[in-house]
């Protein structure tokens, strides 16, 4: 049998690249993306797996890069494309006080950039494929009891929608849809505070994602399966 093929969008680092590491151990093939000139450590796992990980550069952020590597990959198809993307500015920061220029990064490497990519590789997924996206728990409205981290709340909230919108407007495609909550993990970006490491939340996150497989319409889930409220 061929192994199942995985278009992962921004798996240089932290969860994207355990997420890599995860289903390369489950026998797919991968394509992970870094961004920028510099390597990541995935040249370093690649040089470890027997032709499964392939590499492809591009900064999201960037249209003309998505477009570009949808015309490298124009005659693939994968079983899953998973996207993932955050950066996060000063947690101290309210709403009243970050600046136009800092939001604006915050909402477009969060929000628009990944729906960007999925709208621009969708069609490399077949209708039995799944399309995920990396989103948070804190992106929950209904779970915002504390008001902090609100400017990246509301980037994966907005996010939340982006999604929920691209699925309202295909309704009966047959694709699995999934919003994924990885929990508060010990990573550079989630800091040594969090609570999870990413051994407990990532083989967790990807069974979740497989035991959702061929269910179509989207699901907005944490990396135990449990509903997150929107």
């Amino acid at each position: 049998m061929q192994p199942k093929q995985l278009l992962l969008i921004g798996a240089s680092r932290g969860l994207g690249f355990a997420l890599a590491e995860e289903y390369l151990r489950r026998d797919w093939h991968v394509v992970a993306t870094e961004r920028g000139a510099r390597k990541s450590k995935l040249h370093e796992l690649a040089s470890r797996i027997d032709h499964r990980l392939e590499i492809e550069n591009v900064d999201i952020d960037s249209p003309e890069q998505v477009a570009a590597l949808r015309n490298r990959l124009v005659s693939r198809r994968f079983d899953m494309l998973f996207v993932n993307a955050g950066v996060k500015n000063d947690d101290r920061e309210t709403i009243a006080d970050v600046s136009t220029e800092e939001f604006t990064r915050v909402m477009i490497t969060n929000a628009l950039s990944p729906m960007r990519v999925v709208e621009a590789l969708q069609d490399l997924i077949p209708p039995s494929g799944t399309i995920g996206v990396m989103s948070s728990g804190q992106g929950s409205v209904a779970n915002n009891l504390n008001g902090k981290y609100e400017v990246y709340r509301g980037s994966k909230a907005a996010l939340n929608m982006f999604m929920r919108s691209v699925a309202s407007r295909q309704p009966g495609n047959g694709r699995t849809l999934l919003l994924m909550a990885p929990g508060w993990v010990r990573t550079d970006m989630g800091g040594p505070e969090a609570r999870l490491s990413i051994e407990e939340s990532i083989p967790h996150l990807a069974d979740t994602i497989d035991a959702q497989a061929g269910k179509a319409g989207l699901q907005y889930l944490d990396y135990l399966g449990r509903q997150v409220p929107w």
